[in-house]
C-alpha cells in the first residue's frame, strides 16, 4: 500500500479535482483498490464523484476512535474506487487532535485500511496545523499544485518547509504545474523554469468535472487533461517504486 497526499497551503489551485482524477486513474489504469479520503470538510471530492457521505457530520469520528473508518466509506460509480467522505465536522479537527495528543492517529488509521486498499489518496485541507503534519507522517508521497503564479511559488516554499518540518523520513514532494495555460506568458515562462514538472492544463474538460460530477477520465477520455492525468499517474507510480 501506498498513500499520497495532495496539498497546498492555498486554496483554488485545483487541489480536489487533481485528488480525484488520480483516484480515478489508480482504479482505473492501474486496477488497483483505491481509496480517497476527503480530509476537506469542503467534501469537494464527494461532490465531483456524485456520493454523499452515509451519515451526517460523523467524519470527525473516525480519529476519536467513535467510528471505524470502514462504516464510513462508500463505494463509487467506478470499479475498485471507494471514497471516505468529509463533512462540516472536522473543520476544527487540527485542534482536537493537538489536544488528544496522538501525533500519529492518521497513520494508525492508514495503516488499518492498508489491508483492504493498495493505494489511499488524501485530499488535504489548504490548513497549516495538526492536521497537515499529520498527513505529512502518514503519506509516502505529497503532490502539490502550483498554478503559474507568484503566490503559487511563495506557497510552495510553505508546503516544502511543512513537509521537511514532519521529520528526517519526510516523504518527497512533487510539485505539478495546474491549470496551465501556454497562451499566457507567465506560464510559458514558468513551464520554461521548470520543464521536468508534471503539467494539468487549463481545459473545458476538465471543467466539465464539477458538471458531470465525473473524472475526466470517464468523460473525455481522449481529451489532453485525460492524457496530462494518466501521465502524472504514471509518474507518480514510478516514483512510489523507485522510493522502495
Amino acid at each position: 500500500m501506498a498513500s499520497i497526499a495532495v496539498y497546498s497551503v492555498k486554496g483554488g489551485v485545483g487541489k480536489t479535482t487533481l485528488a480525484v482524477n488520480l483516484a480515478w486513474c489508480a482504479a482505473t489504469i492501474s486496477r488497483r483498490e483505491t481509496l480517497l479520503w476527503d480530509l476537506d470538510p469542503a467534501n469537494g471530492s464527494g461532490f465531483l464523484l456524485g456520493v454523499e457521505a452515509k451519515k451526517k457530520r460523523a467524519a470527525q469520528s473516525v480519529f476519536t476512535a467513535d467510528e471505524a473508518p470502514e462504516k464510513l466509506i462508500r463505494k463509487t460509480a467506478f470499479d475498485n474506487l471507494s471514497l471516505l467522505p468529509a463533512d462540516e465536522s472536522i473543520r476544527t479537527l487540527g485542534r482536537q487532535l493537538g489536544s488528544i495528543g496522538k501525533k500519529k492517529r492518521l497513520a494508525k488509521l492508514t495503516e488499518t485500511l492498508a489491508k483492504d486498499y493498495d493505494r489511499i489518496i488524501f485530499d488535504c485541507p489548504p490548513v497549516l496545523n495538526e492536521l497537515s503534519a499529520q498527513v505529512m507522517r502518514a503519506a509516502d508521497l505529497v503532490i502539490v499544485p502550483l498554478p503559474p503564479s507568484p503566490l503559487s511559488a511563495r506557497a510552495f516554499e510553505t508546503v516544502v518547509e511543512e513537509v521537511k518540518g514532519s521529520g528526517r523520513k519526510h516523504p518527497p514532494i512533487l510539485p505539478v504545474l495546474s491549470m496551465l495555460d501556454m497562451r499566457r506568458t507567465l506560464h510559458k515562462q514558468a513551464r520554461e523554469a521548470n520543464p521536468k514538472w508534471p503539467a494539468i492544463p487549463l481545459a473545458s474538460a476538465i471543467e466539465q468535472c464539477a458538471v458531470t460530477q465525473q473524472p475526466v477520465g470517464a468523460i473525455a477520455p481522449r481529451s489532453a487533461g485525460a492524457r496530462a492525468f494518466a501521465q502524472l499517474w504514471t509518474a507518480i507510480e514510478r516514483k512510489l517504486a523507485a522510493k522502495k
